[in-house]
């Protein structure tokens, strides 16, 4: 057992924080309170005068599939010899032993939603892993949380000499891939349980049902605000779940994004305007969309920013205007929901995941020091 004693707690279920308790068990919260009487033989922490978070949680980033300082060689999140993959799973790409995913748990950021790059229309499955371990298996919080799909420059880009000129080219090979999982699903569903009447198995179309299903969302790459609208008319026309991620021009069509109530991954910001598509990016986005009722997460989008500077954007998002319980929100709860796995991480509460930091001041403050991560109630730094 473990009691983190006297901290300052940040529940990310209260507005307010408050001095208090936490006691640990076999890497779960047992009981959050005043004064709270501990078994003899319990390690109690002290911290007083500290702040007390939950383990922060980025919703999108290539961790474990991009190997820290490889180049070309060590990446691992983009099949680039066919343009639609649905079959492909993050988890088997993922590399535990990479460096990043420790820098990761140095920040703070206990854990991810990884998976597939977004060079194909549909790329495969993500998954929401920890960030300690040695064995991917032993680390996931959940497999899958989303079919990573995406629009604009990328698939034009990396097939632009293979039948993918335009964006009305990309958005037609979803679509046609998810009229062939319809009519895929719709005849195993007519066979029953004979085989003799069964489509012939069809790996991909196989892997688009729990799509259609409503089990996992599309997890759609968009940074313009025409790829935003696609991206949304294209899962109201088929009836399915989605996530909207880089939303770079989200706040330019801020009221159409609260219209269509999906969670917005808002990022990576902390960067050079590489490609036409994200020369509108701003740091008042996150706070401009939560103001209209969006579900906001803030994402580094790592490697593109490495995942440790996490708090460092939600830092510059309050720079911009978004209040600092907000931008909190975006990289604990809000990612949390938005990955699908808020009933394990993502806030401070009886029976969750003992994923903990204490930090000396507001980790919204570049000189404010982590002093102490805990992941399933194991001190990692």
């Amino acid at each position: 057992m473990l009691c983190i004693r006297n901290g300052r707690i940040h529940d990310m279920v209260h507005p307010e924080a408050f001095v208090g308790d936490i006691l640990i068990e076999n890497g779960k919260i047992v009981e959050i309170g005043s004064g709270l009487k501990v078994p003899e033989g319990t390690d109690v922490y002290d911290a007083s005068g500290k702040e007390v978070y939950p383990g922060f949680v980025d919703a999108h980033s290539h961790l474990g599939l991009d190997g820290y300082g490889m180049g070309f060689e060590g990446q691992d999140y983009n099949e680039r010899n066919d343009i639609c993959t649905p079959q492909l799973r993050g988890i088997d790409s993922f590399n535990p032993m990479d460096p990043t995913i420790h820098m990761a748990a140095m920040g703070g950021v206990t854990c991810v939603g990884t998976g597939p790059g977004s060079s194909n229309v549909l790329g495969g499955t993500f998954f929401a892993v920890k960030t300690d371990g040695v064995c991917v298996d032993d680390m996931i919080v959940k497999d899958p949380i989303a079919m990573k799909c995406a629009f604009g420059e990328n698939p034009k880009r990396c097939y632009k000499d293979k039948n993918n000129y335009a964006r009305m080219s990309t958005a037609s090979k979803l679509r046609e891939m998810l009229f062939k999982a319809r009519d895929y699903k719709a005849r195993k569903d007519a066979a029953g349980e004979d085989p003799l009447k069964k489509p012939a198995f069809d790996m991909k179309l196989e892997a688009l049902i729990p799509v259609l299903e409503g089990k996992i969302p599309l997890k759609a790459h968009a940074h313009q605000a025409n790829d935003l609208l696609t991206a949304i008319r294209i899962a109201k026309e088929f009836g399915v779940k989605m996530t909207l991620e880089h939303c770079t021009e989200g706040h330019l069509i801020v009221d159409k994004m609260a219209e269509a109530g999906f969670p917005c991954a808002v990022g990576p910001t902390l960067t050079h305007a590489g490609k036409i598509e994200v020369r509108n990016r701003s740091w008042e986005t996150p706070g401009v969309l939560a103001a209209a009722g969006c579900l906001v997460s803030i994402i580094t989008d790592a490697p593109v920013i490495p995942q440790q500077h996490l708090t460092l954007c939600a830092a510059m998002a309050v720079k911009a205007g978004m209040p600092a319980y907000e931008a909190l929100k975006a990289i604990t709860i809000n990612p949390a929901r938005h990955l699908g796995v808020e009933d394990r991480v993502g806030s401070l509460e009886t029976g969750k995941d003992a994923d903990i930091v204490v930090y000396s001041g507001s980790p919204l403050e570049v000189a404010s020091v982590l002093e102490l991560v805990l992941i399933n109630g194991k001190k990692v730094n």
